[in-house]
């Protein structure tokens, strides 16, 4: 990702209607499963904020972040204090032991390496047997656009691609959906209609007006996941897996 990516994603993501909906999606499909005391990587940490919903949530948790750049890695330390081990790294070549963690959350990060099958392979060694993965990407190639090109995307994934990754890597009981379905449409259109000259990515502050439309369907969104549902469109795709007992 562009580094002027990362100075708007350290002002923004604590707030933005985007990011509060992905971290709750992290925090589903981990709560419950990760053991009390249990440590969890986040893989492609940015500058932390995802790091601190969950010290929030689950301030038991033993919690990690990897990024490739050291500037979101020094802004990611130094928002998540030193209880919270950062190293600049790639998702490809995690700098850990096997089988150190009871989680792996790579969010928006696996579409930006040009091997994903080795991060894949990557996520599964340093999981304990039983633990879980979480992979967010972004969907669909025909929706790329400017914000891709700013946040450096290699490729924009359907939800069976994803669940090949996973399988591929050895990973059992694989789900996916996609999610970010209700605004699709919008989305689409300021991405494919409206966009202007000079625009990057679509991370940024929004009017109050936009953040509560938006966060209200995220939660129509979220309360159909929490039953068991899943979405058929959307503009990002959330695979989980776990790694055999």
């Amino acid at each position: 990702m562009n580094t002027d990516e990362y100075v708007k994603l350290a002002e923004v993501e604590d707030g933005m209607w985007y990011f509060r909906s992905l971290h709750a999606h992290v925090d589903r499909e981990l709560s419950g499963w990760v053991p009390p005391g249990g440590a969890v990587l986040d893989a492609g940490c940015g500058t932390g904020g995802l790091i601190l919903r969950l010290q929030e949530r689950h301030p038991d948790w033993t919690l990690a972040g990897i990024d490739f750049m050291a500037l979101a890695c020094t802004l990611a330390q130094r928002r998540c204090g030193p209880g919270v081990e950062v190293r600049e790294a790639s998702v490809t070549a995690l700098p850990f032991a096997d089988a150190g963690f009871d989680a792996v959350v790579s969010a928006d990060v696996v579409c930006q390496v040009t091997d994903p099958e080795v991060a894949a392979a990557e996520f599964f060694r340093v999981l304990r047997p039983g633990g879980r993965v979480v992979v967010n990407v972004p969907a669909y190639r025909w929706m790329w656009s400017y914000h891709d090109d700013s946040c450096q995307t290699k490729h924009r994934y359907t939800r069976p691609e994803v669940a090949a990754m996973l399988r591929g890597a050895g990973f059992t009981g694989v789900t996916t959906t996609h999610w970010n379905a209700l605004p699709f449409p919008a989305v689409w259109a300021k991405r494919k209609l409206f966009r202007r000259p000079g625009d990057t990515s679509d991370v940024r502050a929004y009017p109050a007006a936009v953040e509560g439309v938006c966060g209200a369907l995220m939660a129509a969104e979220h309360a159909w996941l929490d039953v068991g549902g899943r979405w058929a469109w959307g503009t990002s795709v959330l695979g989980v897996g776990v790694k055999p007992a």
